[in-house]
């Protein structure tokens, strides 16, 4: 029965990421990837913060919104 909560707690995690990503890049210019951590389980990261995103955290990545903001006007 471990397993099924641990499954169930990874899953929200994944989730309440999802969420700030989605908020964030609303009103972002730049991507807002979810990124899988051992610890963690799952944390937004806005791709604004890094010129490109180190190896050791683009290697772990499962999901990205894109930034919504467009810079045309």
């Amino acid at each position: 029965m471990a397993s099924i909560a641990q499954l169930h707690l990874t899953s929200d995690r994944y989730f309440a990421a999802l969420a700030v990503a989605e908020c964030r890049a609303l009103h972002s210019f730049f991507d807002q990837h979810i990124v899988e951590d051992r610890e963690l389980g799952y944390f937004a990261l806005d791709e604004g913060d890094y010129n490109a995103l180190p190896a050791h955290l683009a290697a772990r990545v499962v999901h990205t919104v894109h930034g919504a903001m467009l810079d045309e006007f």
